[in-house]
């Protein structure tokens, strides 16, 4: 009974020090109608006027609810892996429906629990597309650092 007892107490006092982001969580907001083509190139156009001002090289992808590709646009010289994870950070930031800058700080506190879920790109630049409160798509940019790429994003969103 004394190992029992032991045992319990252990496994008690373990499960209570497990990080517990469900009480930090904030709710995730609903899905609305799918972005247009038309409202995807302005957010892409605005984005790569960002980048261009800046003389960044980057890719810049936007996808609807469902992660798929809507538009995509990709500078001259764009490092060719930034083709890819700008499709993925768009795709994750509209199928989870936060920003890739989420999952990166989650991953900084609890990476193994992020990393097994199908399809993260825990790296800022992917932002969740929003009308009237709904997530309706995602954009990505990927090319410089993180931060340069998420600036990129927001400025694509400006305007909304």
């Amino acid at each position: 009974m004394t190992k029992q007892w032991t045992w319990a107490i252990c496994m008690t006092t373990c499960l209570l020090a497990l990080p517990s982001h469900a009480a930090e969580e904030k709710p995730r907001p609903d899905y609305g109608p799918d972005i247009t083509i038309d409202l995807a190139k302005q957010i892409a156009s605005r984005a790569v006027t960002e980048c261009q001002l800046n003389q960044w090289k980057v890719a810049v992808a936007i996808v609807n609810t469902h992660g798929s590709l809507v538009y995509y646009e990709r500078m001259d010289n764009t490092q060719s892996a930034s083709a890819r994870v700008a499709v993925d950070k768009a795709s994750t930031a509209a199928m989870y429906r936060r920003t890739t800058r989420e999952f990166a700080s989650i991953m900084a506190k609890d990476g193994p629990a992020v990393m097994t879920l199908p399809g993260v790109i825990a790296s800022p630049g992917g932002i969740p597309i929003m009308r009237e409160g709904k997530v309706i798509g995602g954009i990505g940019v990927s090319g410089v650092n993180g931060n340069q790429d998420e600036q990129c994003a927001k400025a694509g969103l400006s305007g909304l």
